[in-house]
C-alpha cells in the first residue's frame, strides 16, 4: 500500500498567491493614477499659469487715457481692468483673484482639476493656482511725440 504524501493542514499554501495578485494590481492602480492624473495636474499648473499672465497682460490694456493726457503717467482704469482679467479667466471656467494697482495687475487663477483614476481611492479633484503680475510702461518716443517737430 502506498501512504499519500500530504502535507499537514496547517502548511498549506492555497490562496497566499492570490492575496499578492490582489496587492500588487492595486498597487499598479495607484501608481498609474499617480502617473495620469499627475500628468493632468501638471497640465493644469501650466494652463493655469498661461491663463494668469493672459488675463494680466489684458488687463493692462486698459489704461486711464484722460489721467495720462493730463499728466503724462501712466495709470490703469481700475474697475475696467479688474474686470477685463476676470472675464478672461472666467472664459475658461477658472476662477481668479485680481489685484490693481496704479499701473499693475496682478492675477492668481485657482484651476480645479478632476482626476481619472484617483478618484477610484477617493480624490476626485486636484487643485492647483498661479499667479502673474504685468504692468504698464510708456512705449519709446519720437520726435514728434516731444513736440520738437510735427507728425509725419
Amino acid at each position: 500500500m502506498r501512504r499519500k504524501n500530504r502535507r499537514p493542514a496547517a502548511c498549506e499554501d492555497s490562496g497566499q498567491v492570490t492575496a499578492v495578485v490582489v496587492v500588487s494590481v492595486a498597487g499598479l492602480f495607484l501608481f498609474a493614477g499617480l502617473v495620469i492624473d499627475g500628468g493632468l495636474a501638471l497640465a493644469g499648473k501650466v494652463r493655469a499659469a498661461d491663463t494668469a499672465q493672459e488675463a494680466a497682460r489684458a488687463a493692462c490694456q486698459e489704461v486711464d487715457l484722460d489721467y495720462l493726457r493730463a499728466t503724462h503717467r501712466t495709470r490703469l482704469n481700475t474697475p475696467l481692468a479688474g474686470a477685463v482679467a476676470r472675464g478672461r479667466v472666467a472664459a475658461v471656467g477658472d476662477t481668479a483673484r485680481v489685484q490693481v494697482r496704479e499701473d499693475q495687475v496682478r492675477v492668481s487663477v485657482t484651476h480645479i482639476q478632476r482626476t481619472q483614476v484617483l478618484s477610484l481611492v477617493g480624490l476626485d479633484r486636484l487643485t492647483t493656482t498661479a499667479s502673474a503680475t504685468a504692468h504698464i510702461e510708456l512705449g519709446t518716443t519720437t520726435p514728434w511725440d516731444q513736440g520738437t517737430q510735427g507728425a509725419p
